[in-house]
């Protein structure tokens, strides 16, 4: 959802991130629904860092990772705290995520596609996509994604046998990585 709309209305995805907080902030006062608002503080911290990377610097690679780790500060602080769990161990589990992602487009040199495909308009893009998964489907390629498959995988599913939800919220957000960087490669294929 974020995607299409910081492309078209940046300034508007930012201002969301005010929405998820208030709203965090909202179900965090009821028992019930105390997790929820939680896990959607965290959630407004990667909707955050998204929204500035994607907005307006998407076409720089390198500060791919500073920029979504703007909010890390916050999310240890809150651990060493003892506060907001969930959500802190969820933005972490997503930041996490985006370093492999990251370390994979460096290590199977993706980087030139990356920023071609943020300099052109969605209709140019079919040719850079192409390139970009012949690039993915190399022996080089394929290799280093069963690595940091495995590496996700392990890391995503080690914390689920923890009884306690901060650490499952951690364990979603590492997996869905795999489920997110699979769209975007079943959309390479596709176009």
């Amino acid at each position: 959802m974020q995607a299409p709309l910081v492309r078209l209305l940046p300034l508007l995805s930012l201002f969301l991130t005010a929405g998820w907080v208030g709203l965090s902030f909202a179900l965090q006062r009821r028992q019930r629904t105390q997790i929820w608002g939680d896990l959607l503080l965290g959630f407004s911290w990667s909707w955050l860092a998204g929204s500035i990377y994607w907005g307006w610097l998407r076409w720089e690679p390198p500060i791919h990772l500073p920029v979504e780790a703007i909010c890390l500060p916050l999310a240890l602080w809150c651990l060493t705290q003892n506060r907001w769990k969930v959500g802190s161990l969820f933005y972490l589990g997503s930041l996490f995520g985006t370093a492999v992602t990251d370390i994979y487009f460096y290590v199977v040199d993706l980087m030139p596609s990356w920023r071609q495909l943020m300099q052109v308009e969605p209709t140019l893009a079919t040719p850079i996509l192409q390139n970009a998964l012949a690039q993915v489907q190399t022996p080089w390629g394929i290799a280093w994604a069963v690595v940091l498959v495995g590496v996700l995988l392990i890391v995503g599913t080690l914390p689920l046998r923890s009884r306690q939800l901060h650490w499952w919220a951690f364990s979603g957000a590492v997996l869905s990585t795999i489920f997110v960087d699979s769209l975007f490669w079943l959309a390479a294929r596709v176009a």
